[in-house]
């Protein structure tokens, strides 16, 4: 390798880094990489449950106004089909939400983050698409990334103005790097996460084991799968969730 792609390579590291290790698959990132642009994810996910199947295709569209301040929205169509009952699919609740990066430490080939994150749903679907209440979401997310491995852990209080309770979610991610890494990014990464939530007035847990994999292909664009396996839900018995299983993209706007 000849000095001057030594010294190239050594500046792109981090990015490097970052690119190549995306963000987890139902935990969310402190990465929004510096980028002034804008983004887009989307994704089907359908949960079979004992009396119900559900699908979901959310459509979200981040834009970061500077490289520790993110803006976007998520506009959620939603499929439920209970039972033998006749379905219906539409509109979900609509949400905004911004991040802003409080932490940020750069090492060699690593970097630790962190960043708040505020969100505001609206009872834009009528139920049983959506809530019928205004919602609104405060959380902590952080993650530890270097060539190795991906460490994420997100902890989030929502509050509902109408009678639904107030909840507790956590999430806790874990990514690998299958292939070495490399500029333009070319990585297939899986993940192990661990997706709960608490609600204190119901006393009600409910666990998900999530594994996952996921393939970059350069620094705009990635695809993803994974399947949420339950571990306990403090539920009726006829709403117990069998599996849920995700495939979505990811891409780079401008």
């Amino acid at each position: 390798m000849d000095k001057f792609a030594f010294f190239t390579l050594l500046l792109l590291l981090p990015w490097t880094v970052l690119l190549s290790q995306g963000p987890p698959i139902f935990t969310d990132t402190p990465i929004m990489l510096g980028l002034e642009g804008g983004g887009m994810r989307t994704f089907g996910k359908y949960v079979k449950k004992e009396n119900t199947k559900i699908y979901i295709q959310p459509i979200a569209l981040p834009f970061n106004l500077r490289a520790n301040w993110q803006i976007g929205t998520i506009l959620p169509l939603t499929g439920k089909w209970p039972g033998n009952a006749q379905g219906q699919f539409g509109l979900g609740d609509v949400k905004i939400f911004t991040k802003y990066q409080l932490h940020s430490w750069n090492g060699k080939g690593k970097t630790f983050r962190t960043l708040i994150k505020l969100t505001q749903s609206f009872p834009s679907g009528a139920p049983p698409l959506g809530s019928g209440n205004w919602t609104t979401s405060l959380g902590l997310v952080s993650g530890l990334i270097n060539l190795k491995y991906g460490l994420y852990a997100n902890l989030n209080y929502q509050r509902s103005s109408g009678p639904n309770p107030d909840k507790l979610t956590y999430n806790l991610a874990l990514a690998y790097p299958l292939l070495p890494q490399q500029y333009p990014p070319k990585q297939l990464n899986v993940y192990l996460e661990f997706n709960g939530s608490y609600v204190s007035r119901l006393q009600q847990n409910i666990y998900f084991l999530s594994p996952g994999f996921q393939w970059i292909q350069g620094r705009k664009f990635l695809i993803e799968t994974g399947l949420q396996i339950p571990l306990r839900e403090d539920v009726e018995e006829n709403a117990h969730t069998r599996f849920a299983f995700l495939l979505g993209l990811r891409a780079l706007l401008f």
